[in-house]
């Protein structure tokens, strides 16, 4: 519970720096270098304090890599500059947590039980009365459409990712440590990120006009200078430190109960978007975050009877 818990830190502050990185490269650069600078540390980690790597579980960390990194994190980062930090937490966490029951469910035959489960819907609904937007920002139908198709398949990636990791740490015949498998699951993850980043510089090199000042030397150091911070404390936060929590969470926890405390995430964000973007933080939304934390408080009890 407690690792849930520091992973629903660690992924508030990369929502709000992936969010920032996303709108000055881009969703498709900056999760690619958030993922490539993630494999760096996590490389680092596995060769000098990490454990031997188990032949029987690395293929489903890999897939839960592909599925949660590749597919699930490359669809929520075209989600984010299109809805925004807050909502793409609230579609993506939010369907994050039923979709991982129900497929550990059929997958695992992973029951909960009724205390469980109504903890779980005491979070998610009060993580969505905190986040229903009723504020001044517009968006347009187009990115309405895109955003919450892209947050679904997130969710959807997301949930098969962190399922994959239950599977992997029960056929293991090993110790994995958390660090270790989380380096498994970014070399599966990585292949996706890099394909669509390919893609995209072909496409942009194919349609590409006369050179422009915006696209000079100059502007491209300035605006390079400008999202590395955003782009290094993402990765560390949310693929590196955040990922390898959420690996010790479910070595030990089922998914459903993770992901549902995980999606406690945008109320964190609260203060942060308020800070930054300007967000207003309302009446609703403090009664939201109390219900949601008195969610977590009653799962917390029910476990540990």
């Amino acid at each position: 519970m407690l690792a849930a818990l520091l992973t629903t830190c660690m992924f508030a502050v990369s929502v709000i720096c992936g969010h920032r990185s996303a709108v000055l490269i881009g969703g498709v650069q900056a999760n690619f270098w958030r993922i490539s600078l993630a494999g760096f540390f996590l490389a680092i980690w596995t060769a000098l304090m990490g454990f031997q790597i188990d032949l029987a579980a690395l293929p489903y960390f890999m897939l839960s890599g592909f599925l949660g990194i590749g597919l699930g994190d490359t669809a929520y980062f075209q989600a984010l500059p299109r809805l925004g930090s807050r909502r793409t937490a609230l579609i993506s966490q939010c369907l994050t947590a039923p979709f991982a029951a129900l497929i550990e469910w059929v997958w695992l035959g992973t029951k909960l039980n009724l205390t469980e489960i109504g903890c779980i819907a005491i979070i998610l609904t009060g993580v969505a009365i905190a986040l229903v937007p009723s504020d001044h920002i517009k968006i347009s139908a187009r990115n309405w459409k895109i955003g919450i198709i892209a947050s679904a398949i997130g969710a959807l990636g997301g949930a098969f990712g962190v399922v994959c990791s239950r599977k992997a740490f029960a056929v293991a015949t090993i110790h994995a440590d958390a660090g270790t498998s989380g380096f498994e699951r970014v070399l599966g993850g990585i292949a996706i990120p890099v394909i669509t980043l390919l893609v995209i510089k072909w496409r942009s090199a194919r349609t590409a006009g006369p050179s422009r000042e915006e696209n000079s030397p100059a502007a491209s150091r300035e605006k390079w200078r400008k999202v590395w911070p955003w782009v290094l404390v993402n990765s560390l936060a949310g693929q590196t430190l955040g990922v390898t929590f959420m690996q010790l969470a479910l070595a030990h926890t089922e998914a459903a109960i993770v992901t549902a405390i995980t999606a406690t995430t945008p109320i964190l964000l609260l203060p942060m978007t308020r800070w930054l973007d300007g967000e207003k933080i309302c009446a609703r939304s403090i009664i939201g975050g109390v219900v949601g934390v008195g969610g977590v408080i009653g799962l917390t009890f029910a476990r540990l009877k």
